[in-house]
């Protein structure tokens, strides 16, 4: 297993700064979120991914990719009902994709639950049909580029699309094709019916990316989940990939965070 860390828990450091401190930590990959390189992050550009790929390869870290694609920007939205607004978050996407390919980078995490709640008047069915024949159209485009979309599920309480595993993973499926998968997000399977690890076992077929936090939004081992049996359950599915380190609550400071994180994780896929 190798473990990663998601920027924007450094996200008051120059990027440079931001990525030795993550392998000074210890961690080999790096996951950025578009609005650390851009404040517009409609505006970034193969120059951002250059840096970004410079940077890493100066302190030995490998970028996994991109998350929170669609956080702090305006008129992107995956489910809406204008058709102008859909061909423009089609771009967008399309453009993360080809920059993540420059960057070295593979998985790109769709999460941004803002950028897909359900419009007033539009029907779950309406939204999933958009919102699939949309990344239909995403994942022709990049598919020579060797990147994939990762589909986040997150609970009810964050999102009214995809809100479960099992909806992200209808979702995957009607999109069926290549670079198009399900993510597995730690705090987000807190809320599935039958607990985290059956989730895993459920759901692990699909999933090509893992964020790892805790349910009370800090890192992995901060809060009540038994990490030690997400890991277990985690490697017996066989999967090997990259698992990231998403926290949102950086307890006691950001670089405590990431060092006891990495630490927890380290201690329990041992």
């Amino acid at each position: 297993m190798k473990f990663a860390l998601c920027n924007e828990i450094f996200r008051t450091l120059p990027l440079e700064d931001a990525f030795q401190k993550i392998a000074d930590i210890g961690y080999e990959g790096v996951e950025v979120a578009p609005f650390t390189l851009q404040t517009n992050p409609r505006d970034l550009s193969e120059s951002d991914a250059d840096r970004c790929r410079t940077a890493a390869e100066k302190v030995g870290l490998e970028v996994v990719g991109l998350h929170w694609l669609m956080a702090e920007t305006e008129g992107l939205h995956l489910t809406h009902n204008d058709p102008a607004i859909l061909e423009v978050t089609k771009e967008y996407l399309i453009k993360l994709g080809q920059l993540t390919a420059r960057m070295n980078g593979s998985i790109l995490v769709l999460g941004s639950p803002q950028q897909r709640n359900l419009l007033p008047g539009v029907s779950y069915e309406e939204a999933f049909e958009r919102a699939v024949s949309l990344m239909q159209e995403v994942c022709r485009e990049i598919e020579g580029d060797g990147v994939a979309f990762a589909i986040e599920p997150l609970a009810k309480v964050e999102t009214d699309f995809l809100s479960s595993c099992e909806q992200g993973r209808d979702f995957v499926q009607a999109v069926n094709h290549p670079a198009c998968g399900l993510h597995l997000d730690v705090k987000a399977m807190t809320a599935e019916p039958d607990g985290v690890c059956h989730a895993i076992r459920e759901y692990y077929p699909e999933c090509i990316h893992f964020h790892a936090n805790d349910s009370n939004l800090r890192g992995p081992g901060q809060g009540a989940t038994n990490f030690k049996e997400v890991a277990e359950t985690l490697t017996n599915t066989g999967y090997a990939k990259w698992v990231s380190v998403e926290a949102f609550d950086y307890f006691p400071n950001s670089y405590e965070c990431a060092k006891i994180s990495l630490v927890n994780l380290q201690e329990s896929f041992c």
